[in-house]
């Protein structure tokens, strides 16, 4: 075989792959495909926009973040962390008030970072619009590498306190040596990033473990024809969802006499994840209901945004 380029893992890299298989080599994983109609959905999302334009435009991604956050809150043991001792076989699951959503994003050097989303459990959409552009304009000035060696740093220091001495030598010798060394700011370009304020930039906080992480894989490509099937769950967290694209799709409907007839609708899939060590598939049910009752009656979206832009909207005549 002719090789044509090897790249070394960089900081990004190794904690995705380390983080990625320590889930799928320590948690039991059911996947379940959601796939609502959202024709009606989508209507009400373009009305929602119609008086808005650049910034203050709120996008799908952030809609469905919205409505997973409704959804976790009718089950919000979906929305907690687990700590599982096989060896004694003892286990405990903590459920959080806080909706702290682990999202991936894309840079604007085009490198992909999660991002802890915070409090979202009672943000409307406009606050959630404002807090995503917010953490974008702030990873225009931060530096990739700065920011997940702090997390990197601060996890490997949990970990010798929890007395994983093994795992902390081993992970000090793959980033601190040799040609897969973690190349990190030093001396004046430290100082100088540093002396940015925390207000300016992406911090630890910014980054670290959410209670849930939310994928929006249909933003990526929003002409994909597939859905996710398999999603790993980052540990400790106990679920996960990937949001595909909409999609046209044959439907079998029910009109108002009760006759059936198949229509072309527009479909959303969501992959959920989750840990059967902590739940049940009857302890996403009511997660479930909650977004058949959204996209059922999508007009409730009208309600999420901020009282002082809801204001503004002029009622659209029918």
């Amino acid at each position: 075989m002719k090789k044509i380029n090897t790249v070394h893992f960089g900081i990004q890299r190794k904690i995705v792959a380390n983080m990625t298989a320590e889930s799928w080599e320590t948690i039991p994983h059911v996947t379940y495909m959601y796939e609502p109609d959202v024709t009606a959905f989508m209507k009400e999302y373009r009305k929602l926009n119609r008086d808005r334009s650049g910034a203050d435009k709120i996008s799908v991604n952030t809609l469905m973040l919205k409505v997973i956050s409704e959804g976790l809150k009718a089950a919000p043991i979906m929305n907690s962390h687990i700590r599982f001792n096989r060896k004694l076989v003892r286990g405990e699951i903590h459920t959080f008030e806080d909706i702290n959503i682990s999202m991936p994003m894309i840079l604007p050097n085009g490198e992909m970072m999660t991002v802890n989303l915070h409090n979202f459990e009672n943000k409307n959409l406009d606050e959630m619009t404002d807090y995503i552009h917010d953490v974008a304009r702030r990873a225009e000035n931060s530096d990739l590498n700065e920011a997940m060696f702090e997390v990197s740093l601060d996890n490997t220091l949990t970990a010798l306190k929890a007395g994983k001495i093994k795992q902390t030598i081993y992970r000090l010798i793959g980033s601190k040596t040799g040609k897969h060394k973690v190349k990190t700011l030093h001396g004046e370009a430290k100082r100088a990033y540093e002396s940015i304020p925390a207000t300016e930039r992406l911090t630890k906080r910014d980054i670290e473990q959410g209670t849930v992480t939310v994928s929006n894989i249909g933003s990526t490509y929003r002409g994909q024809k597939g859905a996710t099937a398999l999603l790993e769950i980052i540990p400790p967290q106990v679920s996960a969802f990937a949001v595909g694209a909409v999609q046209d799709k044959p439907v079998v409907v029910t009109d108002a006499f009760g006759n059936k007839q198949v229509e072309a609708r527009q479909i959303l899939p969501i992959c959920i994840a989750f840990d059967h060590r902590a739940l049940d598939f009857g302890d996403i049910v009511p997660f479930l209901k909650t977004l058949d009752r959204i996209f059922e009656n999508p007009e409730i979206i009208h309600t999420w945004k901020g009282q002082e832009k809801n204001q503004k909207i002029v009622p659209m005549n029918a």
